[in-house]
């Protein structure tokens, strides 16, 4: 991870009612092919950037949808009110680290996924791109 202040990953919500800054570059970059992830995406996965919380300002109202996630705990998708679109992951002020929804940023070309996630729930039609570290379940932290 890089904590250089000049790399800036901006994006939010499709009105621009939620906005956020996410400063240096991502810890992980990827696509999760879980159940929740496309139903929430609408999509064969949803492209993800994780960053430390220290890593993230965010600017707007957030609403927030909270389901079952793998590790027993919590998933929290955070919206925008206005427009309903995804922007991120995580409570403000609670999480350690925030997942950046990669559909969201202002400039697309900063994505650089390097895994793909919950591949075993992959749906054939969805194609991923090549050379990603592919795991079937969610990888192990070690």
């Amino acid at each position: 991870m890089t904590d250089d202040a000049s790399i800036l990953h901006t994006g939010g919500c499709l009105c621009g009612a939620l906005r956020y800054e996410a400063a240096g570059e991502p810890v992980y970059a990827g696509y999760c092919c879980c159940a929740d992830c496309r139903k929430a995406s609408g999509s064969g996965f949803i492209p993800f950037m994780g960053f430390a919380a220290t890593q993230i300002r965010v600017a707007g109202e957030t609403r927030q949808f909270r389901s079952p996630a793998f590790n027993g705990g919590e998933s929290v998708r955070n919206f925008c009110p206005v427009c309903g679109g995804l922007v991120f992951g995580g409570v403000l002020g609670e999480s350690e680290s925030h997942t950046i929804y990669a559909g969201s940023l202002d400039d697309p070309s900063g994505f650089k996924p390097t895994m793909a996630i919950f591949n075993c729930r992959r749906p054939d039609w969805a194609v991923l791109p090549e050379g990603l570290a592919v795991f079937e379940e969610m990888p192990s932290a070690g």
